[in-house]
């Protein structure tokens, strides 16, 4: 009977622009939105989703992250491009933006905190009419003529790839 060795998950990441990339190997820790008004500020939404990356090493494949000092406890990350809210940083450990993830989903969160600051109305959100983005071409016709010059959602060995 041949078993297999259980493959951790290589998880990578970055900003909008490419500037700065990341990578996590294995398993990351508890992953959860902080809807504290510091967390508000650093990502301009309702709350801000980060996970810790348990006890592997962070290491960015590309660029690194700027820092703010946002307390005299915690510094954040960010892009220093394109301002793409990268980690935050803090005694208890870094913990890296989920969304800033190629794959969000494979660490979505599973507690929130600060809930203090919760914006009354995050709740009712699921609610609201909903659109697919397309939708709103007679309203925004130049939607059909967009082009993304956003990094894909995947390492690349270059980037942008007109530098090749």
């Amino acid at each position: 009977m041949g078993s297999e060795a259980v493959r951790a998950p290589n998880l990578s990441g970055g900003c909008q622009c490419g500037a700065v990339r990341f990578r996590v190997k294995g398993d990351p820790g508890t992953s959860s939105v902080c809807h504290c008004r510091m967390c508000q500020k650093a990502s301009s939404a309702p709350y801000l989703a980060l996970v810790g990356p348990g006890e592997n090493p962070v290491e960015w494949t590309r660029g690194a992250p700027s820092w703010f000092n946002s307390s005299n406890m915690a510094r954040r990350g960010f892009c220093h491009a394109c301002g793409t809210p990268l980690a935050y940083d803090a005694p208890d450990g870094l913990a890296l933006c989920v969304i800033a993830f190629d794959d969000p989903d494979a660490v979505a969160p599973t507690i929130a905190y600060g809930i203090e600051g919760k914006r009354p109305w995050c709740d009712g959100v699921a609610a609201l009419p909903q659109r697919v983005t397309m939708d709103d071409i007679e309203a925004a016709p130049f939607l059909d003529r967009l082009v993304s010059l956003q990094h894909p959602d995947h390492d690349t060995d270059q980037w942008p790839e007109s530098e090749k």
